[in-house]
């Protein structure tokens, strides 16, 4: 059975450094232009693509692969996708000068690749090397501190349409030979292209790193920057059971305010839809968004429904930046904020529904138990408490990045780490709500659900 045209299966199989692979020769910019042309030739339906493991022609690739002839292109590179998708595709002529069409030359090739490989794993083992997944993943702080670094710097922007080195440096006040360096590295991951001396950004560099793009996600993404000196101290933090390195959000600044609300706000817009349409509207009048951040979950709410008004409380210094956001999306009129410490201050009462997002992870059982007492309390009889954040399976090995955010919370904060559904019913049961259940979202949050009686 074939339920498509054609199906493309094409390699995009990363190996080890100075091992020949489809994605050391360029496959992702051909997978991407691929795409790109199918869909803009409205070919979706009729052209499946799937990216596979190692097709065994190594050193011709980018290689793919079209069913159901069984056609084998190799050496594709972006500026052939045109070709391949108009004759093959559209007219159902082989592009004949990429096609493999000695069968038997091209399984003696895929054979011998494959024996090379086998014996160099025995090689690596007999000697007691890691396994390469094993050393990329001891490795991996090395790419991500590039990133953050020229992040922190501004790099993209000082390179925008095309830059030297020099003039990078110049911009962003560095030296000239080290910004070479850090240019280099970028290029080498793909984050920068170099076409002589001058580097340039890539359409997704310049999309989501350099200033004035609508999509400009960088200072949200200082605030990673920001956690990554915190996890230098992990070591030490296991050894003393907490922090070693910690302040409270208040004496951070004003910089590491914006950073971290700017951060929570991009995966707030993304998120709030989801848990708007999870959670539902109907005979919700007041909401209290506790800990609410930029507000992004209230004027998602206050978006679903004109009879509903809304109050974010969090701390003062976080407040003009809600207000903010509130303001530019025209809910002034419906939606408030109110200065409090969710550690201790009384939420006030005759809510509909009370949302705590984010903000379990940051405290320890008993103060989340006391927060839930007080959520309850605040609640008009029949409403609901939703709690959104990062929920174990019961033995707390998965997900993983639930299980990694616990670590997060260990360098962060004084007892603060994920927990299990079991645990969150556990803790709303003795607040006295009713109705427990988990709603699964898609995405990396999950949802906590409960009923006042």
């Amino acid at each position: 059975m074939e339920p498509f045209r054609y199906h493309v299966f094409i390699c995009d199989q990363k190996k080890p450094e100075g091992i020949p692979c489809c994605a050391a020769r360029g496959s992702a910019m051909t997978i991407d232009a691929l795409r790109k042309e199918v869909a803009a030739r409205g070919l979706m339906d009729e052209v499946q693509i799937t990216l596979c493991g190692s097709l065994g022609a190594c050193e011709r690739g980018p290689n793919l692969v079209v069913y159901p002839e069984g056609v084998w292109y190799s050496g594709v590179r972006p500026e052939d996708v045109r070709e391949i998708v108009e004759s093959h595709f559209v007219q159902g002529r082989v592009v004949e000068r990429l096609v493999t069409r000695d069968a038997a030359a091209l399984r003696a090739e895929i054979q011998s690749n494959r024996a090379k490989m086998l014996a160099a794993q025995r090689a690596k083992d007999a000697a007691g090397i890691l396994p390469d997944d094993l050393n990329q993943t001891l490795r991996g702080y090395q790419e991500s501190r590039v990133l953050l670094t020229a992040l922190e710097l501004d790099a993209f922007t000082a390179v925008g349409g095309g830059a030297t080195a020099a003039e990078v440096a110049q911009k962003i006040s560095t030296g000239a030979r080290a910004t070479e360096m850090l240019l280099n590295a970028l290029a080498a991951m793909g984050l920068l292209a170099r076409e002589g001396g001058v580097f340039r950004n890539t359409p997704t560099t310049a999309r989501y790193f350099t200033e004035g793009s609508k999509d400009n996600a960088r200072p949200g993404l200082i605030h990673i920057a920001n956690i990554w000196h915190r996890w230098a101290t992990l070591t030490d933090c296991v050894r003393a059971g907490t922090a070693v390195s910690r302040q409270e959000s208040v004496e951070r600044g004003e910089a590491w305010t914006r950073a971290f609300i700017a951060a929570m706000h991009r995966i707030a817009a993304e998120r709030a839809p989801l848990v708007v349409e999870a959670v539902g509207v109907e005979r919700v009048e007041r909401l209290l968004d506790v800990g609410g951040g930029s507000a992004a979950y209230s004027i998602a709410f206050a978006r679903a429904s004109e009879k509903l008004h809304a109050t974010v409380l969090d701390l003062p210094n976080v407040l003009p930046i809600a207000q903010d956001h509130i303001n530019e999306a025209g809910l002034a009129a419906r939606v408030e904020t109110r200065a409090g410490d969710l550690r201790h201050d009384r939420l006030g009462v005759g809510f509909n529904l009370v949302l705590v997002s984010a903000i379990c992870h940051m405290l320890s059982p008993e103060e989340n138990q006391d927060l839930l007492r007080r959520c309850w309390e605040g609640l008009a009889p029949e409403g609901r408490l939703v709690i959104q954040d990062f929920i174990l399976e019961s033995d707390k090995t998965a997900p993983k990045h639930a299980a990694l955010f616990a670590l997060n919370m260990l360098v962060g904060t004084e007892a603060g780490s994920t927990y299990s559904g079991e645990e969150y019913a556990a803790w709303m049961h003795e607040a006295g709500f009713q109705e427990v259940r988990q709603i699964r979202l898609p995405g990396l949050s999950s949802l906590m659900v409960g009923v006042r009686g």
